[in-house]
């Protein structure tokens, strides 16, 4: 595997420890550590993993952080942590809003702009007429009056619980039916193979978009808050003091398609993220050199695309 040096961390429940990393000086950066922290989700775990194999072989150590996003994005404001790449926007805009008006984070990108998280049917439910949440009561036997989500205190279970509260889309008899995203899917899974109708929280980037035919609710009202995105969380104390590794992370940008065969590979395939990390790089440079266009090593000597290059090889 490419490494220089990688350390990965657990986050206790209350707050992230302070992560020391040497003051090394690079010709561009003032720290040639690159500190990141990422949900147990497997698209950001895929993706953080891929910013750290470019980093570590063009000459930057890079340290990783295992927590919950609240607790990663309040490391990100603290300095403790330099990038998180899993901010979900708008779904998460309450609690990322507030640290982005007091200067406290930067989103630097949108390096998924084409995410996607709603609720979904299977492509027969859609065929027969269901392609909108406005359309799901006229069919509420077919649905059981179901809707199937996942973890308890998600935002798209909250979505979805206050419409039913609310009586959004005439859902007020409806019953959300909370589990983990696995059992969700097992659920879906069951479901598509019987042809059952179902609805359930669906999102993109995710290994459900390669393996089953889905395809997302209209949402005319809006209660999703409109089109999502995946963003990159940076300190704008490490941004400013580190352009270079910046600009990297600024031109990472992943569209969804990409990210959810990653997803596939790793979280349903069951390949080691480094596997897939490697694996992809090694065969998408076109890729690559748009993320490294005007990107050094850290020392400032070569051009980073010759030097991932060379390492991947090596």
């Amino acid at each position: 595997m490419l490494q220089t040096m990688r350390h990965t961390l657990w986050a206790g429940v209350l707050a992230l420890a302070a992560i020391a990393s040497p003051a090394a000086l690079a010709a561009n950066d003032a720290s040639q550590t690159v500190r990141f922290a990422s949900a147990p989700w497997p698209g950001v775990t895929v993706k953080t993993t891929v910013a750290q194999t470019i980093l570590e072989a063009i000459g930057y150590d890079t340290r990783l952080t295992n927590a919950s996003w609240t607790i990663a994005l309040q490391g990100v404001a603290r300095g403790d942590i330099d990038a998180d790449l899993g901010i979900w926007m708008p779904t998460q805009k309450s609690t990322v809003q507030p640290l982005v008006d007091a200067g406290k984070i930067e989103l630097l990108v949108k390096n998924v702009p084409d995410a996607q998280y709603d609720l979904v049917v299977p492509d027969y439910v859609w065929d027969a007429g269901v392609h909108s949440i406005a359309d799901l009561n006229a069919h509420a036997d077919a649905f059981e009056q179901r809707i199937y989500g996942i973890e308890a205190g998600n935002d798209g279970n909250q979505i979805v619980q206050d419409a039913i509260d609310g009586d959004v889309y005439g859902l007020g008899d409806w019953t959300l039916r909370a589990s983990s995203t696995a059992a969700m899917l097992a659920e879906a899974g069951r479901a598509i193979d019987d042809k059952k109708w179902i609805v359930f929280l669906g999102w993109k980037p995710h290994w459900m978009n390669i393996k089953y035919d889905l395809r997302y609710l209209e949402d005319p009202k809006e209660i999703w808050g409109g089109g999502s995105s995946v963003w990159t969380a940076i300190n704008p104390a490490y941004a400013k003091t580190n352009p270079n590794a910046t600009r990297f992370l600024k031109q990472m940008v992943v569209p969804a398609k990409i990210q959810s065969q990653w997803i596939y590979d790793y979280g349903y395939d069951k390949q080691s993220a480094d596997e897939v990390a490697t694996g992809w790089l090694k065969a998408h440079m076109d890729r690559v050199g748009q993320w490294l266009d005007g990107v050094t090593t850290a020392n400032g000597n070569t051009p980073a695309l010759a030097a991932l290059k060379k390492a991947l090889a090596g």
